[in-house]
């Protein structure tokens, strides 16, 4: 739903991602979440590139530094010649990757046994809350894509109910092969890698646009993609968690103050420079997403801190009144 609302302010406001953030914190304000939306889609593309590396080596064992350089390679291939210029490779992608899904389904499934697994300690609310972080970062991005679109609700729908059902077949995977097979690497990563990661640097590029009118997002995304690329090779990325829960409390109550403005208040600050009542607000929802983190609930962290950002920023609003300027 979270996902399905920010690419509906999208898709209706015809702007990218953090051009919708203005219209909550202003200019000023938007350029300081592009800013931090560059740093996070650049440690998802060193992420991605050092998980499709591990996987491609666990198969072919020639090196993950090479399948780091081979992927982000691929990656600024795919960044210069155009996001609509390789419809059909993608496509052939797609197809394969589903392909392999649906054969992993049926190995780990139609032929697994039960496997003793080691507890980790991990609560139902942290895992609900790690399951969360995940398509949270792609917030600040899915905008990017929907503004494009013909019919911009639909076109969000449509991606909104794919991503989850896929999201959900993955996750199904994921643990069937942790208690049914007793493994965790799963080779087909590689093939999602270069087209997941391709979305994650373009959209740093899309963003690093917010920065400045001078900056042309093309080549920003292949520096990302090359930063990404020397970061995967030189520091090991196994544990994600903190990138994780970082995500969360900055983008979270970010979203939440968006969702407030745009369907509640119907308030529009992207004239202004900086909106401090919002950003105000956005700090308490990032003080709270903190101190969540060490409140144990089935609903995780995020959607209890949204509900509060998005009351206080009703609340807020109220008290200080709607101010358009």
């Amino acid at each position: 739903m979270m996902l399905f609302l920010a690419g509906v302010i999208g898709g209706k406001t015809r702007r990218s991602a953090m051009e919708t953030v203005k219209m909550s914190f202003g200019e000023k304000g938007g350029i300081f979440f592009s800013f931090l939306n560059v740093l996070q889609l650049v440690g998802w593309t060193a992420i991605m590139i050092y998980d499709g590396a591990l996987a491609a080596n666990g198969v072919l064992h020639t090196g993950r530094w090479v399948w780091c350089l081979v992927i982000g390679v691929l990656i600024i291939l795919w960044i210069v010649i155009g996001i609509t210029n390789l419809g059909k490779i993608n496509t052939v992608a797609m197809a394969a990757l589903f392909i392999l899904t649906l054969v992993l389904s049926f190995i780990i499934f139609g032929h697994g046994s039960l496997k003793p697994v080691a507890n980790d300690g991990l609560t139902f609310g942290a895992a609900v809350e790690l399951a969360v972080a995940m398509p949270l970062s792609w917030l600040p991005l899915i905008s990017d894509y929907t503004r494009e679109a013909k019919e911009p609700t639909k076109a969000t729908w449509a991606s909104v109910i794919v991503y989850g059902l896929v999201s959900c077949w993955m996750y199904v995977i994921g643990m069937g092969a942790a208690i049914i097979t007793g493994e965790y690497d799963i080779a087909q990563i590689v093939f999602s890698t270069v087209t997941t990661t391709f979305l994650d640097a373009w959209s740093a590029g899309i963003s690093s646009e917010s920065l400045s009118k001078n900056i042309n997002g093309k080549w920003i995304a292949v520096a990302a993609t090359v930063i990404g690329m020397i970061g995967a090779i030189v520091y090991p990325m196994d544990d994600i968690t903190d990138f994780l829960y970082l995500i969360g409390s900055v983008f979270a109550p970010m979203i939440a103050v968006q969702i407030a403005d745009f369907f509640i208040l119907h308030q529009d600050f992207s004239r202004k420079s900086v909106c401090i009542q919002n950003m105000l607000v956005w700090v308490v929802g990032f003080i709270a997403y903190r101190w969540l983190m060490g409140v144990d609930t089935i609903l995780g962290n995020t959607l209890p801190d949204m509900v509060i950002t998005i009351i206080l920023s009703v609340i807020v609003s109220l008290l200080f009144g709607k101010k358009n300027d």
